[in-house]
């Protein structure tokens, strides 16, 4: 996450990337090794003033229906600081 609108709820809600591992036993659905496996991926996310300006509320109305009101905070701040 880089810059001051880049926070994680951003990445977990509207940028793209998102870090939530698979659960339910779901790692049976997926084929054997490849060397895909054994690769680094990583994502950048930069989000900008007027982009959080236009989506930040609603990236906020995610967290608190998922009860994470960190989350919901992270973004709430920058609304009001920035």
């Amino acid at each position: 996450f880089l810059g001051a609108y880049s926070s994680e709820p951003v990445g977990d809600y509207f940028a793209g990337p998102n870090h939530t591992l698979p659960t339910s036993s779901t790692a049976h659905f997926f084929s054997a090794l490849s060397v895909k496996d054994f690769l680094k991926r990583t994502s950048i996310i930069s989000y900008t003033k007027k982009r959080l300006e236009k989506t930040g509320e609603r990236i906020a109305q995610f967290a608190d229906a998922e009860g994470l009101d960190a989350h919901a905070q992270a973004v709430r701040a920058r609304l009001k600081k920035y």
